[in-house]
């Protein structure tokens, strides 16, 4: 079958695999034990914490492993605004934040916090202006996307971190489609914390990590925790972690490569649709964006049937955000950059990996033909 649905997840890398059997096997204590066997596990575990701090331009003090890109998420924000709560009870996102972090700005509000949610334009990018409006004396933190999951539309990281430093609101972002993808440096960045997931850069699943400026205070969501500095509570994962940041070096490592390459394909099958004349259109920024993401519009025809349609054809994409598939909503990023319901529904996602082919999107063009010339016969 072949695989255009990297965005949501990526098969691990053979150096990764191996990398977890040898953790696996000479590391497998608890880094918490005092013992000889846990101090190995514990020596791996700063080994890998120092490496990642130096990947993100941070500091190995600010690194905590977690479960994934969604616990990262919430005990980020959550452990952010129990320090800060006494400062004011304002929060700034986006409208087209990863599912894990608008349901719990949602679940914030409930508990008492005022969040603004940053509209933003039809590329998908927010306004700066309409962020120095939202700041008030009461904002504590805002958490801003790198770049978004659906259509790849980066935002200007750099200059929403440094307003957001100036007016005295801690910043966290969402880093997990970008992080391997395009080079993330928090201090150039003005960025204060982050999260980050193994899966999506062919690492394994259920890992993942939080970054946060160590001179920033966070107050620990689980009280009286004692794994990763009292963060989370839970057995540390070295393995996974070990097979983690074997997968981040091998990506960081060929980002430059990668880039050029997925700008290749993406020319190229924009190149196809146009020159077969099919109804479909990219969606997101025409320049600031992620390669390899690519957000489609089938006109006429529901998202849902186009996948299934590939399906069909041995050929695997998706309907937007994995984490979002199966509610049968339109996408909320397609409306928030102004589509009807009618014409969100219509959206699919494309995205590129390291086993990407040009043969592979000859077959992905040839499928959306069909299913276009399909729908034709039957108006």
């Amino acid at each position: 079958m072949i695989y255009l649905d990297y965005a949501a997840t990526t098969p691990m890398s053979k150096e990764a695999l191996n990398a977890y059997v040898e953790a696996a096997d000479a590391y497998f204590g608890n880094a918490s034990s005092l013992h000889d066997i846990g101090s190995n596990a514990e020596r791996l575990l700063t080994i890998c914490r120092k490496e990642l701090a130096t990947l993100i331009g941070g500091e190995e003090r600010g690194i905590y492993f977690t479960s994934g890109g969604t616990e990262s998420n919430i005990l980020a924000i959550r452990s952010l605004i129990n320090a800060h709560r006494h400062r004011g009870n304002h929060l700034i996102t986006t409208e087209i934040e990863h599912a894990s972090l608008y349901h719990l700005f949602q679940q914030l509000e409930k508990e008492g916090f005022e969040v603004t949610y940053l509209p933003v334009n039809r590329f998908g990018q927010i306004d700066i202006g309409d962020l120095k409006r939202a700041i008030t004396p009461k904002t504590i933190l805002a958490s801003i996307q790198h770049a978004n999951s659906e259509i790849g539309t980066i935002q200007p990281i750099a200059e929403i971190g440094r307003l957001l430093r100036r007016h005295g609101v801690i910043f966290h972002s969402d880093c997990v489609q970008t992080f391997g993808k395009i080079r993330i440096d928090v201090k150039k960045m003005f960025i204060d914390s982050l999260s980050i997931s193994a899966h999506k850069i062919y690492g394994p699943k259920g890992v993942g990590a939080v970054y946060i400026d160590p001179r920033i205070n966070w107050q620990p969501c689980f009280p009286n925790a004692t794994h990763e500095y009292g963060f989370r509570p839970g057995t540390v994962n070295v393995p996974g972690i070990a097979s983690f940041i074997t997968a981040a070096q091998h990506i960081c490592e060929n980002i430059d490569a990668e880039q050029t390459r997925f700008e290749q394909l993406r020319r190229y099958l924009l190149a196809l649709i146009r020159e077969k004349g099919l109804p479909v259109t990219a969606e997101g920024h025409p320049n600031v964006r992620l390669p390899h993401i690519i957000g489609l519009c089938v006109h006429g025809i529901e998202g849902q049937y186009v996948m299934l349609e590939c399906n069909r054809d041995n050929i695997a994409i998706s309907t937007g955000s994995a984490c979002q598939i199966g509610k049968q909503a339109p996408s909320r990023t397609m409306l928030a950059v102004g589509k009807s319901v009618e014409e969100a529904k219509q959206f699919i996602r494309v995205s590129f990996g390291k086993w990407t082919t040009e043969k592979d999107i000859d077959q992905l063009v040839s499928s959306l033909e069909r299913i276009s010339q399909h729908r034709k016969e039957f108006e």
